[in-house]
């Protein structure tokens, strides 16, 4: 595991420099984690989402995020190419999982209770066991489907707050689908957790830096 700290190339990089970066690659794909996830859309949260949406704008990308916040979802990023697999806060399901169907929290059923089989509604989050996984399912297809149309092509891969709450979602996809593709280039950035596998072969770069704060110091 190589533990070494991004070695001051990354953070010094400009907005220009950034955007010549990202429009050197093919593909683009953004994992957002942890970091990202906050109880309120701050000013730095939705300074971070502008400058993200304005980084991808005109790109072909993908993002893939394990903040169960919903605040994604109200920022310029296309909604087409965004997948939540953990799910979404501002959602509910049956507590029991009777059913596969969701229900935005301003318009769930009165009384808070599945109208199928009258067990509570809770949150639709990875969280809850059972999980409901079909409001998500839709959009990792598409997902799947970008990932398979990136292979062997010049990949920029932008890991933002991911730590390990989930990391077969983004962490170990990101690095097996770097190490895969040769042509690609990774960037991990986290406060702590910023650690990168040792077969990249000097196509990682590992940052130092809460993510939130690093982007919006672009």
């Amino acid at each position: 595991m190589n533990i070494g700290k991004e070695n001051g190339n990354v953070e010094m990089k400009s907005k220009q420099k950034w955007k010549e970066l990202i429009e050197e690659n093919d593909y683009i794909l953004v994992g957002v984690g942890e970091e990202w996830e906050s109880d309120e859309m701050g000013e730095e949260l939705s300074e971070a989402y502008e400058r993200l949406a304005g980084m991808l704008a005109g790109t072909d990308y993908f993002v893939v995020t394990t903040a169960m916040d919903g605040w994604i979802w109200k920022t310029d990023l296309d909604k087409n190419r965004i997948v939540a697999p953990c799910g979404n806060r501002n959602f509910l399901q049956c507590s029991a999982a009777c059913c596969e169907e969701i229900w935005r929290r301003e318009d769930a059923p009165e009384g808070g209770q599945c109208p199928r089989c009258g067990a509570s509604l809770v949150p639709n989050t990875v969280e809850e066991k059972p999980y409901v996984e079909a409001g998500y399912l839709p959009q990792w297809k598409a997902y799947m489907t970008w990932l398979q149309r990136s292979l062997n092509r010049k990949l920029l891969l932008l890991e933002l707050g991911v730590g390990f709450r989930t990391p077969t979602v983004i962490r170990w996809p990101f690095e097996k689908t770097a190490y895969l593709n040769q042509k690609s280039t990774f960037y991990r950035v986290h406060e702590k957790l910023f650690q990168l596998p040792d077969n990249l072969d000097g196509r990682g770069n590992a940052v130092a830096k809460n993510s939130v704060e690093w982007l919006c110091s672009l």
